[in-house]
């Protein structure tokens, strides 16, 4: 099994791509091996800088650059043979079973949906964000920023897709399926949620919990949690920031050290036709070794094909 990592992609690259992708590579297991795609030359050179030889890393040449500002639609279309295009490329073509990035979001995106496009059925993809649980596992929180405005049944596919998720990645039996709200209450919330609550009810193969509040983010009420790409955008801001907060307070807590985007590295995209993890702009080596780590899970599980499966029910 092969995965693909953008080499060039994130404020720190190739550098911290390089020295992430050589940590993920000892973890590894036998008959797994990571594609370092773009610049030949550049990511030999690091290589060789950071003293980094693994049978587990081999590189993929492509020739450009897409930056962090650029226009994600127009740089997809000019530059094809960018290490994101080339990324996707790859991924489409079966060469490697994950592709993942913390170069430009926005060409990641793009380059999902009209590279691999959306799994048949799927109305829109989404991206996933995980909330770490009091007991110590996650949960999953979908969307957290690919669709800021939705309609119920979008709604309702995402929390389809993330029960998906969280049973084949995070192997939590019968997720508990829970819509974000304003209160428990049926009644309660915008003409969004209520017309989405009514549409959970009568959906069935989802164990649908009802309405949950913020106060719920972190205890085990709901397994995966239901909102638009906004109000999860928000949310997941706000948590990251508890890391920063205590940080900056030298209080040191391990708990609230899974906050830290490091932990886990990046957000996949789900509903589209292949394994896709986007990560942090900023991220560092340990952030590039979690989020590689976590595309070799999903391709293990056969994540897009389990929603695949859903789909063509």
């Amino acid at each position: 099994m092969k995965i693909a990592l953008d080499a060039m992609g994130g404020d720190f690259a190739p550098d911290c791509t390089v020295q992430g992708a050589a940590l993920a590579a000892q973890e590894l297991p036998d008959g797994t091996s990571i594609v370092l795609v773009g610049q030949e030359d550049v990511i030999n050179a690091k290589l060789k800088e950071y003293n980094i030889t693994s049978d587990k890393l081999e590189v993929y040449h492509a020739d450009e650059i897409i930056e962090m500002g650029e226009h994600p639609t127009k740089a997809l279309s000019q530059k094809p043979n960018s290490s994101i295009g080339v990324g996707f490329g790859l991924l489409r073509a079966g060469a490697v079973k994950a592709f993942s990035s913390a170069g430009n979001t926005g060409a990641m995106h793009v380059g999902a949906m009209f590279t691999i496009r959306a799994v048949e059925g799927v109305i829109r993809p989404g991206i996933a964000g995980f909330m770490p649980k009091e007991d110590g596992g996650f949960g999953v929180i979908m969307d957290v920023g690919a669709n800021a405005d939705c309609k119920p049944d979008v709604l309702l596919q995402f929390g389809q897709i993330g029960a998906l998720y969280a049973k084949h990645v995070f192997e939590i039996d019968n997720p508990k399926v829970g819509l974000m709200n304003l209160g428990e209450e049926e009644q309660k919330g915008t003409l969004l949620t209520q017309a989405a609550y009514q549409l959970f009810k009568i959906t069935k193969g989802i164990n649908f919990i009802g309405n949950i509040e913020g106060r719920d983010l972190f205890n085990d009420k709901a397994d995966v949690i239901v909102c638009d790409g906004f109000t999860g955008n928000v949310i997941l801001k706000m948590a990251e920031s508890f890391f920063d907060l205590l940080q900056a307070r030298k209080i040191k807590d391990s708990y609230f050290d899974r906050f830290n985007y490091e932990a886990i590295g990046g957000s996949p995209i789900l509903g589209v036709n292949g394994n896709v993890v986007i990560g942090h702009g900023v991220s560092s080596p340990m952030a590039i070794k979690n989020m590689l780590l976590l595309s070799l899970k999903m391709a293990e599980s056969n994540i897009h094909l389990k929603i695949k499966e859903k789909f063509e029910e």
